[in-house]
């Protein structure tokens, strides 16, 4: 009796380490999904073209940009011109002006290289062309150099006053030869769902590559390559990374990340995310290899309830024959 109430438990202890087993891993392995999303509405009163130039001066000399303003209003605005140096503001590329007209970037200042500008009057719907002359010292050392010029409209009821809120910029990046460093370093190459980074996921849904570069050189850099998607040996997906002109560039100093959405991957599969980039004016390259898999939740559950069952079969096991041993061990009682 005491071997079968032993083996009773034991069967119930393991149907409730199965249960337990399941409604876990269904909590743990459901997905949830955040959207956010935002708007904003912008009123235009000006516009401006090139939004950048990429232009090369030798120390020494110098070189004119153009940068043509439009008027988008029914009547004449006059605006003002002001230069700002930039720097990286985040890893998305977003550039960040310093805005104090007194200040300049720490390194790779093209404000002091830009000659000032006056305020203009544009008529209502037409341009004007400002020419921006850039003058590069005979001493410059090699590398980027990066500003902006803004056009400002003026506020006349402010008597005058720069109206800096809506403002719109043209970037300038300049190159300046000579002793020239173009080294990016690779600084990760994830795989995501829902922004989250893993190597083994549910559902193919939401899949995207992050990856990440720093620039340890002194001149902007612009990379780009070719992303394949493998199942085995057959090619499911393949992409161009920043294969537009001009390209995408990352300052010196500074890390720049992307994103590549991953398309038709199957509901289960070993896959592997290749990469090659490529950067610079000698063509130099970094190749990647990430692997992830796709499993899906009833798969992951079924395996973990088998696990649970044959290790419920074992303990059972192992109890039985403990029994068998000890009644094989038992003095047997004469009966007279």
């Amino acid at each position: 009796m005491l071997g079968n109430n032993r083996i009773q438990i034991s069967l119930k202890f393991v149907g409730a380490l199965a249960l337990a087993s399941i409604v876990f891993l269904s909590l743990l392995l459901s997905n949830n999904t955040f959207a956010q999303s935002s708007t904003s509405n912008t009123a235009n009163t000006i516009k401006v073209t090139p939004v950048r130039s990429d232009i090369q001066v030798k120390p020494g000399e110098n070189k004119t940009v153009q940068v043509t303003v439009t008027n988008l209003t029914n009547a004449s605005i006059s605006v003002t011109p002001v230069a700002n140096d930039f720097i990286a503001g985040d890893d998305r590329g977003t550039p960040a002006l310093i805005l104090d007209a007194d200040k300049y970037a720490p390194s790779h200042s093209l404000k002091r290289f830009m000659a000032p500008l006056s305020t203009a009057t544009i008529p209502a719907k037409q341009s004007k062309t400002f020419n921006v002359v850039i003058t590069v010292p005979a001493n410059a050392q090699a590398g980027g150099y990066f500003g902006a010029i803004r056009f400002a409209p003026t506020d006349p009821d402010g008597g005058g006053q720069v109206n800096l809120s809506a403002s719109v910029a043209s970037l300038i990046l300049l190159t300046v030869p000579g002793d020239l460093v173009e080294k990016l370093r690779l600084e990760s190459f994830d795989v995501q769902q829902n922004a989250v980074n893993g190597n083994s996921f549910r559902t193919p849904d939401n899949l995207q590559t992050s990856f990440a570069f720093e620039n340890q050189g002194n001149l902007q850099i612009g990379p780009f390559g070719r992303l394949s998607v493998k199942n085995g040996d057959k090619v499911v997906y393949e992409t161009d990374f920043n294969n537009k002109n001009p390209l995408d560039v990352i300052l010196p100093d500074s890390t720049r990340r992307w994103e590549i959405p991953l398309e038709n991957i199957g509901t289960f599969g070993h896959y592997e995310v290749l990469a090659t980039f490529t950067y610079g004016a000698t063509n130099q390259t970094i190749e990647v290899t990430k692997s992830f898999w796709i499993i899906p939740t009833w798969m992951v559950i079924t395996a973990i309830a088998v696990v649970v069952v044959l290790l419920g079969a074992i303990i059972i096991t192992v109890l039985l024959v403990r029994r068998s041993r000890k009644r094989r061990h038992m003095p047997r009682v004469n009966r007279r």
